[in-house]
Formats: structure tokens, C-alpha cells, sequence
């Protein structure tokens, strides 16, 4: 799961629905991103990165490791 990435968007106050319609993405294919079953397209990551005024490198790290 990328943590950061959920964090941002719930700190900016986005459920995944309102988020991925903020950012032009179905809701599935954005939970799919924030989960780390797919990666964005460029375009769509700059438009992530847009709406939660995020300028670093690594907002799309699986910083902890899944549990199964």
C-alpha cells in the first residue's frame, strides 16, 4: 500500500471517490494505484501530484511492505 499517498489524499480531506473524480480517474482505477496494483500514467501522476500540492519524488513508494 503507499501509505504517503492515502495519508495526503485523506489529509486534504478526498475520500477515493472524490479524489479520483478530482483527478479524472475512475474510482477503481485510482484505489488500484493507491494500493500498488498499478502504476499511474505520467499524465495522471502529475495530476495526482497536482491536486495534493506535492512536488517530491517519491509520493508512489510502497513505503511498508503488505501483509497477507
Amino acid at each position: 500500500m503507499r501509505v504517503k499517498l492515502r495519508r495526503l489524499r485523506e489529509a486534504h480531506g478526498y475520500t477515493q471517490q472524490t479524489f479520483s473524480a478530482a483527478v479524472g480517474a475512475s474510482r477503481t482505477h485510482y484505489t488500484q494505484i493507491e494500493t500498488g496494483d498499478k502504476q499511474p500514467s505520467l499524465k495522471l501522476a502529475l495530476r495526482i501530484k497536482r491536486a495534493l500540492n506535492y512536488y517530491g519524488d517519491d509520493i508512489f513508494d510502497n513505503t511498508m511492505p503488505v501483509r497477507k
